[in-house]
């Protein structure tokens, strides 16, 4: 069973900090793309930022420059750096994994993380 656990979020000033963590379980995490994705009250869900197996990453412009994303593989684990944080920011975070398959990409998503930034 898949299972992905985003940890880290909560309340913050503008400009402060935070570091969401989320750990998968039942993938070969070595072999995905993990992401973040982020969707806001009356808003569709977007893309943060991801980190593919080889390590190349990619950011949503709103992020560049702010967030920073990581992975480790040894702890099947990936994070996501995010400071300068501003009230836009406010969203609920969802850890992504992906990856090519035959038919149909395996895709699997966490629950979310609510992340809160006060002006």
């Amino acid at each position: 069973q898949v299972q992905l656990v985003e940890s880290g979020g909560g309340l913050v000033q503008a400009g402060g900090s935070l570091r969401l963590s989320c750990t998968a379980s039942g993938i070969t995490f070595s072999t995905y793309t993990m992401g973040w994705y982020r969707q806001a009250p009356g808003k569709q869900r977007e893309l943060v930022a991801t980190i593919s197996a080889a390590g190349s990453t990619n950011y949503a412009d709103s992020v560049k420059g702010r967030f920073t994303i990581s992975s480790d593989n040894a702890k099947n684990t990936v994070y996501l750096q995010m400071n300068s944080l501003k009230p836009e920011d406010t969203a609920v975070y969802y850890c992504n994994a992906w990856r090519r398959a035959y038919y149909m990409p395996d895709d699997y998503w966490g629950r979310g993380t609510q992340v809160t930034v006060s002006s």
